[in-house]
């Protein structure tokens, strides 16, 4: 029954490549960069745009150089989720927003109490003071819960992704348009991180899909 089954998915899977690129495709696949950014901009999820901005917005106003270690393991993971910025946006941004946390929150609880003749609130003060330096180190680590859950969710694609990829590989034996033709079927995010992989090659990255198939492989 189960062999039945896995033929029928076979051959389910081999008339859609035939259907979508004929008996023998022989070109070779290329994502221009064009087509890997207006994929991420219909793609990517809105908080992580607007996390973005909020990084290079503060970096133009404070440019805080971070450690060069936390500097490199912060890279990594912005790399991994396709963030446009900065080690030291993601620092200026954590260090600016708590600033304003620390600033506002004190105007508020102390100096508009005393505006209208009422004492200060001087424990919500502390509060603000002791919130704003919490969020600090915890706002540095963004990238990597963002690369984390990145992480999870390609992972748990992985399996299909694989499918496609054997599938078009027994109908045509070319990785690169097997990897093409998987990045079209699956969702996002993988489907963001393997036309990054045609990218990476495009632009000079890397000098071959194996490589740059190799250091994705990795993260």
């Amino acid at each position: 029954m189960e062999q039945d089954e896995y033929q029928q998915l076979l051959e389910k899977y081999k008339s859609r490549i035939k259907e979508e690129f004929g008996e023998a495709p022989l070109r070779e696949p290329k994502i221009s960069t064009r087509e890997y950014t207006e994929f991420k901009r219909e793609l990517y999820p809105a908080h992580y745009s607007f996390y973005e901005k909020a990084c290079n917005f503060s970096e133009n106003l404070l440019k805080i150089k971070p450690d060069p270690k936390k500097a490199l393991a912060t890279e990594k993971n912005i790399v991994l989720c396709h963030l446009n910025v900065t080690p030291s946006g993601v620092l200026s941004f954590a260090i600016l927003a708590s600033l304003c946390i620390i600033v506002f929150g004190s105007l508020i609880t102390f100096a508009l109490p005393t505006l209208f003749g009422l004492p200060p609130m001087t424990f919500l003060v502390f509060f603000s003071i002791i919130t704003g330096l919490i969020l600090i180190p915890v706002l540095q680590k963004v990238p990597a819960f963002m690369a984390n859950t990145w992480r999870m969710k390609a992972s748990n694609q992985m399996v299909l992704c694989i499918l496609y990829i054997v599938m078009y590989m027994r109908h045509t034996s070319n990785l690169e348009n097997a990897i093409k033709f998987a990045s079209e079927h699956v969702g996002p995010p993988l489907s963001l991180d393997l036309r990054k992989i045609f990218w990476d090659v495009e632009t000079r990255r890397f000098s071959s899909m194996k490589e740059s198939l190799d250091y994705y492989l990795e993260q």
